[in-house]
């Protein structure tokens, strides 16, 4: 299994092996700590757990690559190395995190704090590291801005089989309808059904989300749940767009998501939860329902 883990302080290789050491259940002799700009004769090329270390800039100092073999027994998640090593040598370490972003890192304190971090590389040559932010105060990053990290939530998938199904239904309808009904099923992007199918997901996805506790992140942003919202009307506004028999399916799909989105939501009578998201909309550009139910507290309220 391999890691990248980036070290704020500089460590002293010794130290380095000790703490990998420890960190996988291995005596310190099985580790291979190097350059790899370093003289080749110098590596233990058969040690079960290696590790390249290289001098970075900025807010960085070192970039690992550590590897671990087959044999290794106790092979952690990379956010488990984080924590174990960050500790055992005493300063901050980041690892990226699985988010599409490229700025998307974690960081782990020697105090076992674990956060999210955005940390950007300049154009310089070579570049320059800079954690420009992170979710919770960190110690050893005091420049950084502590906030939240919208465009983390925007790329959670959580798990949609509600939505999946109906997409996987309507290609079925598709491909048995006779040929000069198929292009009623057309889903090219701005048609009916793409519209469902697209719609749909980003319902369940806020359901899902919500039903969680706003999992992983423990917040939601208020624009993505205006967004959520904004995909049920459109979904409401479909039905005599679409092939019959995927109107049908459409509102069978709705009727169980909807109930769950009562289920997990308390009536707003005061219309609170409209002025957040709508700001100045009037009440009849309002649209029904969905926007007059609220879940407490509200997500982006959440600290």
């Amino acid at each position: 299994m391999t890691y990248n883990l980036l070290a704020v302080d500089p460590i002293d290789p010794e130290a380095m092996a000790l703490a990998l050491a420890g960190c996988f259940g291995v005596a310190v002799g099985d580790v291979d700590v190097a350059d790899p700009d370093g003289g080749p004769d110098a590596r233990n090329w058969d040690a079960p757990v290696s590790c390249e270390h290289r001098s970075v800039f900025g807010d960085i100092s070192w970039s690992l690559d550590i590897c671990a073999d087959e044999s290794v027994t106790d092979q952690p998640l990379e956010s488990d190395l984080a924590v174990r090593f960050a500790r055992a040598v005493g300063t901050t370490v980041l690892f990226p995190a699985s988010e599409a972003p490229p700025s998307a890192y974690w960081v782990a304190t020697p105090e076992g704090l674990l956060t999210r971090a955005r940390l950007e590389l300049s154009d310089d040559e070579p570049p320059r590291y800079a954690v420009t932010a992170v979710e919770a105060p960190v110690a050893q990053l005091p420049q950084a801005l502590v906030t939240r990290f919208a465009e983390i939530v925007r790329e959670q998938r959580p798990d949609t089989p509600l939505a999946d199904a109906f997409e996987a239904s309507v290609q079925r309808m598709r491909e048995s309808a006779p040929q000069a009904q198929r292009s009623a099923f057309d889903d090219s992007t701005g048609s009916p059904v793409w519209s469902a199918k697209d719609s749909l997901l980003a319902w369940e996805r806020g359901i899902v989300q919500m039903e969680s506790g706003w999992a992983p992140s423990g917040w939601y942003p208020a624009e993505l749940y205006r967004e959520r919202l904004q995909a049920r009307d459109v979904l409401a506004d479909l039905g005599s767009r679409l092939p019959g028999d995927v109107a049908v399916l459409l509102g069978e799909t709705l009727e169980r998501l909807d109930r769950r989105f009562a289920e997990a939501t308390e009536e707003d009578a005061t219309g609170i939860l409209r002025e957040e998201l709508s700001g100045d909309a009037s009440p009849d550009q309002v649209p029904s329902g969905w926007w007059y139910r609220r879940p407490y507290p509200a997500p982006w309220e959440q600290t």
